[in-house]
């Protein structure tokens, strides 16, 4: 078994300046997949609710559910750094209810580190879980399950408040941070200021890493892509393809064939 990609291997990558690859996963054949093909982390994101489930957004995703996901993907992961975000009302509730939620991924399934979204808010959350033993992925910018308070997904801007928060999220021990839908030059001075990593999604090249959700990156998405997205294949398509030439041979008998028959 190779050995297990770990949040010190993440730092000491951002200070070789080697970039971090980092994609969704929320089942073992997927998971499998990933890590054999070679990415440094997997995320076990609450965009199962939309990739997955088939909610408009993350905000319905409960902690039973990512659990559910995380213990199939931490199964099937041999190398890379798999972090599991905490489901809405989780971890806001409360510092005490956060640490509960976040001891139960760990104890329930394979995974090692934790995500939440925020920065400064957050910080004596992050603070509590770190010294309860308990790695922490922060989350500013573009925060999906603050798109109500946020007036829907916008680029964030401001960049005194992003600073704040980034810099909030590393003084409270997390490991590194997401910065989501923010300016590409924004972005880059965060990295540059940090000395946790940086992982992007919709934030530039700048960044340390970048992360996609896996059916945006593989051309299985329906409708509306994000302009950070670069699909990569169009499984789609090609899916929809096959199923359709199998519905064809099962109603003209060329299925099963021959070689897919017992004498």
């Amino acid at each position: 078994m190779a050995s297990l990609t770990t949040i010190t291997d993440f730092a000491a990558l951002k200070s070789a300046d080697r970039k971090i690859s980092m994609l969704t996963a929320y089942d073992y054949g997927l998971a499998r997949i990933l890590d054999e093909s070679g990415v440094d982390g997997i995320l076990v994101g609450d965009t199962v609710g939309v990739v997955v489930q088939g909610h408009a957004n993350t905000l319905p995703v409960t902690l039973d559910q990512i659990i559910y996901h995380a213990e199939m993907v931490g199964r099937a992961v041999e190398r890379a750094l798999v972090v599991v975000d905490l489901p809405f009302a989780s971890y806001q509730v409360g510092i005490h209810e956060a640490i509960a939620a976040a001891a139960r991924v760990l104890k329930e399934t394979a995974c090692p580190a934790v995500k939440l979204e925020g920065g400064a808010e957050q910080s004596e959350t992050i603070d509590a879980l770190v010294k309860a033993g308990i790695p922490v992925m922060a989350h500013v910018g573009l925060r999906p399950q603050s798109i109500h308070q946020l007036g829907g997904y916008r680029v964030q801007r401001d960049e005194q408040k992003l600073l704040e928060d980034a810099q909030a999220a590393q003084q409270a021990g997390a490991f590194a941070v997401v910065l989501e839908c923010i300016p590409a030059a924004i972005a880059q001075q965060l990295t540059e200021s940090l000395e946790i990593p940086t992982i992007g999604i919709g934030a530039g090249s700048g960044c340390d890493g970048q992360v996609l959700v896996t059916h945006d990156m593989l051309g299985m998405t329906e409708g509306h892509v994000p302009k950070f997205v670069r699909p990569y294949a169009g499984l789609r398509e090609s899916m929809s393809q096959a199923v359709q030439q199998y519905c064809q041979d099962v109603q003209s008998g060329n299925f099963p064939g021959p070689e897919q028959s017992y004498e």
